[in-house]
């Protein structure tokens, strides 16, 4: 009979894990991940006007600000190592359409404000979210057809969308559309457009989303 001491696969109570969680010392040597600055992004909420400071009921202690006070911010959280900001527009009722076409305008307030932190020289990325909802009077990710959002005509328009914002200086592009195939389509149109180094961030937590 085999000895269990000298098993290839020892358990209790050769194996006692709360060995190396005994002292501080020694979980720090075991600790898997640590969460530090590094993994932080900033999320930002930009409004129009100059000097504009709103108050977001929903999430107490946060604000939206206006495109001069958001570059202030981002200096802030440069400075205090956060890697990157991820930018959330309101947008003007006036000009929200069924289709969103306000977010292939090169001119909207998102691509203002990315032109605004990338002209402050800071040492810090910029995501932009890509969905139609900011932009579309019906508040639905994707473009409404019978009432049903279809979907490849959708990815036409985000692709477009993630261009823009690109050559406004996003660095990285957050599609939240849900939409099938939206990944493999904005990177295509990205690579094409001769954006080849702007990211895409998974928003794979959704599915685990409250």
């Amino acid at each position: 009979m085999t000895d269990p001491a000298f098993s290839p696969t020892p358990s209790f109570p050769s194996v006692r894990m709360r060995r190396v969680r005994r002292w501080d010392w020694s979980r720090r040597l075991v600790r898997e991940n640590r969460l530090s600055v590094d993994d932080l992004i900033w999320p930002v909420f930009v409004q129009e006007g100059t000097g504009q400071r709103t108050s977001i009921s929903s999430m107490p202690g946060v604000e939206r600000l206006s495109i001069d006070l958001l570059v202030e911010a981002a200096r802030a959280a440069a400075d205090l190592g956060i890697p990157a900001i991820a930018i959330f527009p309101v947008t003007d009722p006036a000009k929200k359409s069924p289709d969103g076409d306000e977010a292939l305008n090169p001119e909207n307030l998102v691509c203002r404000a990315v032109r605004a932190i990338k002209a402050a020289d800071l040492n810090l990325g910029v995501i932009c979210d890509v969905a139609l909802d900011p932009y579309t009077t019906h508040g639905q990710d994707g473009l409404v057809r019978d009432d049903y959002v279809v979907n490849d005509e959708t990815l036409e328009k985000l692709s477009q969308q993630a261009v823009v914002q690109a050559r406004a200086g996003c660095d990285v592009i957050a599609p939240s559309d849900m939409m099938d195939g939206r990944i493999a389509a904005v990177r295509t149109a990205l690579d094409a457009a001769g954006f080849p180094h702007v990211l895409i961030l998974s928003y794979a937590a959704k599915y685990a989303s409250a």
